[in-house]
This record gives C-alpha cells, structure tokens and sequence, in this order.
C-alpha cells in the first residue's frame, strides 16, 4: 500500500510517517517502479503501535527501546512496564507541584481581593504579586 493509504488507516499524515522512518522507527518501505513507497500490511501494525504508544505517553526513544527488543526476539513486557511506571512517577511529582502551585495562587487571590487598587503605588511591582512583609 502506498504512504497515504497507510497514513489514513492509522489516523497520522505522511510527514509523520517519512519521519519515523527517518530515525528508524519505521523500516525504509520497497519502492515501485515510479518510485513510490510501498508498505507491507505489517507496517500498518507497527505504525498503529508507534501511535498508540505515544498516546500513553511513551517518547519516540522509549518507543524505540521497546521496538529494538522485540525486532532481537526478546520480550519487552518487563521494559515496557518499566518505562510506564517511570511516566506515573514522574505525573505523580507534576500533580504534586501542580497542587503546591495551586494553593499559592489561590492565597494570593483570597490576599488580592483584600487590597485596595489605589494603594498600588510602586511603579515595578503589582502589589498582588508582591509578598507580604
């Protein structure tokens, strides 16, 4: 199947695909007489796992990893779980900050509905951002 055919199958455009061929996620496909790319059916299934595992947050370099593992015939279930855990570790640390840096904008927006606009006199600060002394 040509690059088009492919790309619409997987839902991704044909930049994407001649990008991941590229940097090796892809093999480089045969190419017709008139030089067109040709796809075996099995391209599809790889580019579909490449899509779905970006979508759970999985890096093109992890992708690769897991990829690399099972083209050398090896089981990557181990791997995989691996990097999965990583990335809900690191989501746990980001909701973590995410909570901190909410508290402190609402106490500075419970402090800015308690200050007077006129009394804002300083020329380089905004008085709602500026901390209590």
């Amino acid at each position: 199947m040509r690059i088009g055919e492919m790309g619409d199958r997987c839902g991704v455009s044909t930049k994407t695909i001649r990008y991941y061929e590229s940097i090796g996620l892809l093999d480089e496909p045969e190419r017709t007489a008139s030089g067109y790319r040709a796809y075996a059916a099995d391209a599809v299934e790889r580019l579909r796992f490449i899509r779905d595992a970006q979508a759970t947050g999985l890096t093109l370099a992890e992708i690769s990893s897991v990829l690399e593992l099972k083209s050398a015939g090896e089981r990557s279930c181990a791997h995989t779980t691996a990097l999965i855990e990583a990335h809900v570790d690191a989501i746990d640390v980001q909701i973590s900050q995410l909570r901190s840096a909410r508290t402190e904008l609402a106490a500075l927006l419970r402090r800015s509905q308690g200050l007077d606009p006129a009394s804002c006199t300083d020329p380089n600060r905004c008085q709602v951002i500026s901390r209590a002394r």
